[in-house]
């Protein structure tokens, strides 16, 4: 089978041939990026923080006529009330272990700076970008954190401060993503670096193996691996508390909190937001993740029906159009195979054309989009994927008209037109 004849027969529909091969452009095009957000969406989603989340909640509380100067009394007198609440919550029966802390991997709030090797460095030339997380000597074992290198904090490390207080620990625990960062040579613990350009020394006495840092956007990906613990309680008229119940017993737990507080002190706000599963927080965290990959598959579906609908559509037109051809071509002894496969192979020259411009606006589709959008670059397996999809999908489209092009009698060459 020759493509001269084929391509003769193209140009007397030249306005259907370049709505189609468009159409499978525009859609490779739309395609290709869609999938490759969907991925990146995904894979989001599925990044581990380095927790154990099972049986994990947090508690966000405010105090009502708590102090809220930063002199050193108002500091003391929160700090023992944080502490009262501490040992409140520890002596329930369905808790297993609590921690105070500012935040947590997920929750939209989070404390981030630098970490240098040398003293007064700033944020812009430090070494690493790092969120910080506050806690105690049961911050790890609260969290689920897998301690590879160093020791942990000890109750006598524990210090607290005021929640304005620039002041920055003595020692700190770092992750690993951090320390081989910092480190290469894979020594970190033992070695002193500085905080947020300052030139107070803090040692490393710690790695854990991962600690994701609080925010999923985009502006983290760079450093979502850097968090540093300071062994340190925040004092302000607010507290969140990290719990972890007993397996089995997170509701349970859940539910005990409220009254257990309030019974150390009323004087506080509870409210339906303050109390969340770690899993709520997951979820709320990757809403909109989850939300743009389903638009993206939507879209994506919704634009292959559209072009294989256009692809039905334009060649039954054809095959009503050379009914009286293709039976002159089953009298000179074509048979139905030949038939299916001469529409299959313009199917397959016209979804070819439209490919190879789909392609190329594929690639500048990413390129706008990683310009505006801070997107990263498409790999060629998204642009190759896109391209057997759209392939097949012509191949399948055209099926069934071709077939009933293949079934076309002999004897409609002998009919007047």
């Amino acid at each position: 089978m020759t493509l001269h004849p084929m391509i003769a027969a193209l140009r007397k529909h030249k306005a259907g041939v370049v709505l189609i091969a468009m159409q499978i452009a525009l859609t490779l095009a739309i395609v290709c990026n869609a999938i490759f957000i969907i991925y990146a969406r995904v894979e989001n989603v599925r990044r581990p923080t380095g927790m154990d989340e099972s049986n994990l909640f947090m508690v966000t509380q405010q105090w009502v006529g708590a102090p809220s100067g930063d002199d050193a009394a108002s500091i003391q007198k929160l700090d023992a009330m944080q502490r009262e609440d501490l040992n409140t919550l520890r002596s329930l029966s369905d808790v297993e272990s609590v921690t105070p802390v500012d935040t947590l991997p997920l929750f939209p709030s989070s404390w981030n700076g630098s970490v240098a090797l040398k003293p007064g460095t700033d944020l812009r030339s430090g070494t690493a970008r790092s969120t910080y997380y506050f806690g105690d000597e049961q911050l790890l074992k609260t969290l689920g954190l897998h301690l590879i290198a160093g020791r942990n904090f000890t109750a006598a490390d524990i210090t607290n401060k005021g929640f304005r207080d620039p002041a920055e620990a003595s020692m700190v625990i770092i992750t690993k993503a951090l320390a081989d960062k910092l480190y290469p040579q894979g020594d970190a613990v033992g070695k002193v670096i500085y905080l947020d350009g300052g030139n107070k020394p803090t040692t490393i006495i710690g790695e854990v193996e991962r600690l994701q840092v609080p925010s999923v956007d985009s502006w983290a990906s760079s450093f979502v691996w850097n968090s540093t613990i300071e062994p340190m309680r925040l004092n302000a008229n607010f507290s969140r508390y990290a719990i972890r119940a007993k397996p089995g017993r997170l509701d349970a737990a859940m539910r005990a909190v409220p009254p257990a507080l309030y019974a150390a002190n009323p004087m506080r706000v509870l409210d339906d937001d303050s109390i969340k599963s770690f899993k709520d927080i997951r979820a709320e965290a990757y809403r909109a993740d989850i939300g743009m990959a389903v638009l993206m598959g939507v879209v994506c579906v919704i634009l292959l029906a559209v072009t294989a609908a256009g692809i039905v559509g334009l060649t039954s037109f054809w095959v009503g159009q050379r009914h009286r051809q293709i039976g002159v071509r089953r009298a000179l002894g074509a048979r139905k195979v030949d038939i299916l496969h001469y529409f299959q192979l313009e199917n397959l020259l016209i979804a070819g054309t439209g490919a190879v411009i789909g392609i190329a606006l594929a690639i500048g589709l990413n390129m706008v989009l990683m310009e505006n959008f801070a997107m990263d670059r498409m790999p060629v397996v998204y642009v190759l994927c896109g391209l057997v999809i759209v392939m097949v999908l012509g191949q399948v489209a055209v099926f069934v008209p071709a077939r009933r092009a293949s079934n076309v009698p002999p004897v409609v060459a002998t009919r007047t037109v």
